[in-house]
């Protein structure tokens, strides 16, 4: 008999530390506090550049790029989505709002320890020595009940 494990079924087996879900207070903090300071890396020199590899969604490889791309760095960029500039100006200038709001009220949306969505700092934090200099708010499921939690008196703009 073949089961189906989903992410959350896992997030619910293997919860995290309150500790590793709430991020900084952003606005509060004067300084990089040494939970958030990495080591300069050895791997690169100096005159070696960073670049985020770019993935071109018309390329046939696409999907082998991605991988790659996830692989060996976590993060790229795509192009040729075919998603219009405004709509993702858009998104940008929510984005922008949401976390400029006051912490507490972005608390309020405040992923639980054995959850997967929500508010906080990225689930594989944990895994790290150090924390990255983010905050992040998680969306697998409904967002419209994402923005309920937030903004229960005006959330007609989600929907």
């Amino acid at each position: 008999m073949t089961t189906t494990t989903t992410l959350a079924q896992v997030y619910r087996e293997h919860p995290i530390h309150l500790r590793d879900i709430i991020p900084l207070d952003f606005n509060s903090i004067r300084s990089v506090p040494d939970s958030h300071v990495w080591p300069i890396s050895d791997d690169f020199s100096s005159d070696h550049q960073l670049m985020v590899p770019i993935i071109d969604l018309k390329d046939p490889n696409a999907v082998k790029l991605v991988g790659h791309a996830c692989e060996t760095w976590g993060a790229f960029q795509v192009i040729n989505h075919g998603i219009h500039l405004n709509l993702l100006e858009e998104v940008e200038s929510e984005a922008r709002w949401l976390f400029s709001l006051p912490t507490q009220t972005k608390m309020k949306a405040l992923r639980e320890p054995a959850g997967a969505t929500g508010y906080g700092l990225a689930r594989i934090s944990p895994f790290f020595p150090k924390y990255m200099w983010h905050e992040g708010f998680t969306i697998m499921d409904s967002p419209t009940d994402h923005a309920r939690a937030l903004w229960p008196t005006d959330n007609a703009r989600f929907w």
